[in-house]
């Protein structure tokens, strides 16, 4: 599936986002939403296509009912790209957050076989790890409850979100260089069809980033945001 975006979206520039992405510099949305989007409606499609295909007694596994936390009350009407541009818009996640939070995603899908992306789980699955990667990566993080008010939840339950993940993960969530590098690379070939491209192989670059920023922004100064309202 190739990325559908009204920017025409490049491997070059895709690296560009990942090596030198400034939030100051750069207000526009950083090309790994789209690619991450792309690859997460990809999934959806194929796990849609798997559960028609799947008996109804296959899907009650005792792995399932571990992540039942995740599904939504009712599906949201927001797309994927909408929402992850939502959380970048509140939060300013630096590109790095987003690859961090791809490698645990998968991680999670690979740790909980019965687990499986869903339209009812993706969005509280992606503001979980979303946070969780940018405490991993980002010097300085919102509280859980600017991400809960973001991501359309309440504090409480994104709390639990975060504990039963990280649980759930056996808490394993260090991404080392090598690891970094394999999934900015894949996320490169979502955008090249000749791929050959290379982009930042460190995760120091959230920290390079914020060293160039002259203001150190406050999650204060961010009061007088007016939310448009979800509910997850």
């Amino acid at each position: 599936m190739a990325v559908s975006n009204s920017l025409t979206v490049s491997p070059r520039k895709l690296r560009s986002d990942l090596y030198s992405y400034s939030n100051q510099d750069n207000p526009e949305i950083p090309l790994v939403i789209s690619v991450l989007s792309s690859l997460i409606d990809r999934t959806l499609t194929r796990n849609q296509r798997i559960s028609r295909r799947a008996s109804p007694s296959s899907s009650s596994s005792a792995a399932g009912c571990k992540t039942q936390i995740f599904d939504c009350r009712e599906i949201p009407d927001m797309t994927i790209q909408s929402y992850l541009e939502r959380i970048f818009r509140y939060t300013k996640a630096g590109p790095s957050v987003y690859v961090v939070a791809y490698v645990y995603i998968d991680r999670f899908c690979q740790t909980n076989p019965g687990f499986r992306i869903s339209l009812t789980n993706v969005h509280r699955l992606l503001i979980t790890t979303i946070m969780i990667a940018s405490k991993y990566v980002e010097d300085l993080n919102y509280r859980n409850s600017y991400f809960a008010k973001v991501g359309g939840l309440e504090t409480e339950d994104l709390n639990r979100l975060e504990l039963k993940f990280l649980f759930l993960m056996g808490f394993k969530l260090h991404v080392n260089v090598s690891v970094f590098e394999s999934y900015c690379c894949h996320l490169e070939r979502e955008v090249s069809f000749g791929g050959g491209y290379q982009i930042e192989k460190a995760l120091r670059c959230a920290e390079e980033i914020k060293s160039r920023q002259m203001i150190v922004q406050d999650p204060k100064h961010h009061h007088h945001h007016q939310f448009a309202r979800i509910l997850l």
